[in-house]
């Protein structure tokens, strides 16, 4: 929850292949990148420690997995908050790349 006390919105930014979500001056971010026309490489989240504890990566990586089912993609998730959160939210887990790279 942000600041203002309403849900943070998720903005694609494709430009930077990043997830986005903006507090005032702080920036959220999923960094990922497009692999073989049908995989994603979600490769780092990164709160800053203003936002930290407020779900924003969570938000974050759901946003991710969305676009991913949305898009037909296969997921490698390289970001180790990325597999934390795919063990406890085992509807994504048919998205997942067998093969890791």
């Amino acid at each position: 929850m942000s600041d203002s006390g309403k849900e943070p919105e998720v903005v694609l930014n494709e430009a930077a292949n990043r997830f986005e979500i903006r507090d005032g001056d702080d920036l959220a971010v999923l960094d990922y990148r497009l692999k073989g026309g049908n995989r994603i490489v979600l490769t780092h989240t990164g709160v800053p420690e203003r936002l930290k504890g407020k779900g924003f990566g969570a938000l974050l990586v759901r946003a991710g997995l969305e676009h991913a089912r949305q898009h037909q993609l296969r997921v490698l998730p390289l970001c180790s908050f990325v597999r934390g959160y795919l063990q406890r939210h085992r509807e994504f887990a048919d998205l997942v790349e067998a093969q890791q790279v």
